[in-house]
């Protein structure tokens, strides 16, 4: 017969419980390990956080600016300091006096606030919220493209990698793009990256014949002319508004084509009520905010949802982006040789839009 032996009382409830700050210590750590993998911190939160006032207290304690692109969910853009486009973003980061910058958008714009402030910290919410657009030019193999048209200079959309962006001679943006290919000679030969479709609308407007790179946006690429066209049927007062990445079937048929910003501004000054809207969803946010007694409707997809959202942008989170500010990770580095090159056609783009008043 086996004998059950118990601890002595005193010994059973001497034992020492787990330390809670130990385990919070190891779960950070753990999580800060997996974010290469995960893309984020993978962290539990207290369900009765107040999100909100979380985020605006840390950007107290830290110095921190809140930097969000128009295409993140409204919780974000609620709470940013700034929201705006591509040039905007660039122009924010490059005169902010944060120490640490927060970037609610997707990776190569969070590259282009490092670019422009190597001394500061600079942190997004998921490491994966990425671009199909910059994926669709791979450094290595636009090198080669450049290197077969040594008489071209190369004009790139900020929609791409850091290392594309120290390929070029300068950077443009869907806002500034016709401004900076227009101040190069008419007979300058030019090679546009990756955006074939802005490459294709810019050519149109300026009359040049830049060489394009084969690249495009998933979430432009795939509205529906056929639906788009059903829509305005339904809708004959509505105009229809479209961002020049956009392909060229649906650009002929918009009453209004222009950048992120020029949409949003372009909706608060025309006298039309309704408005078929060509871009990512995130920005009918500001819109109808701006707008309230307008209708906005979002061009629908050649596929079976209801409007377009580019899953990198939305990748990002509330909770993601209290936990970047808390713990200051996932950070955005870069080798310094690298960013010096990606550097020049940046703050080249920066000076020309100065000089135009953009």
């Amino acid at each position: 017969q086996k004998k059950i032996v118990l601890p002595d009382c005193d010994e059973f409830w001497n034992i020492a419980p787990p330390n809670a700050e130990s385990m919070k210590t190891d779960t950070l750590s753990a999580a800060k390990a997996n974010v290469e993998k995960k893309g984020f911190l993978d962290i539990d939160l207290d369900p009765t956080l107040d999100l909100f006032a979380a985020i605006e207290k840390l950007k107290k304690e830290k110095n921190a600016v809140l930097l969000a692109h128009y295409y993140q969910e409204p919780d974000i853009q609620d709470v940013a300091d700034y929201i705006g486009d591509s040039l905007g973003l660039a122009q924010q980061a490059e005169k902010t006096r944060a120490d640490m910058i927060v970037f609610a958008g997707v990776h190569f714009m969070a590259e282009t606030a490092k670019i422009l402030n190597p001394a500061k910290k600079v942190v997004i919410p998921d490491l994966k919220a990425g671009c199909s657009l910059s994926d669709s030019c791979p450094p290595h193999l636009f090198k080669k493209f450049k290197e077969q048209h040594p008489d071209h200079v190369v004009v790139s959309y900020i929609n791409c990698s850091a290392g594309i962006k120290a390929l070029s001679d300068v950077i443009v943006t869907s806002s500034n793009a016709k401004v900076i290919v227009e101040s190069f000679p008419r007979d300058q030969k030019i090679i546009f990256a990756p955006d074939k479709n802005l490459g294709a609308y810019i050519n149109k407007v300026t009359g040049r014949n830049m060489l394009l790179w084969n690249g495009a946006c998933m979430v432009h690429e795939i509205f529906s002319l056929e639906k788009i066209t059903r829509l305005k049927v339904r809708h004959p007062n509505a105009k229809l508004i479209a961002h020049p990445e956009c392909e060229e079937p649906v650009l002929k048929i918009a009453d209004y084509i222009g950048s992120t910003t020029g949409l949003l501004k372009y909706t608060q000054t025309d006298s039309a009520r309704e408005y078929i809207v060509a871009t990512e969803t995130g920005i009918l946010h500001q819109m109808m905010k701006t707008s309230p007694e307008k209708t906005f409707i979002p061009a629908p997809p050649n596929n079976s949802c209801a409007c377009n959202d580019c899953p990198h942008m939305k990748l990002n989170t509330l909770e993601k982006l209290y936990l970047c500010m808390e713990y200051e990770t996932p950070e955005i580095t870069m080798e310094e040789e690298l960013r010096l090159a990606a550097l020049k056609p940046i703050e080249r783009m920066l000076e020309i839009s100065k000089k135009a008043g953009l």
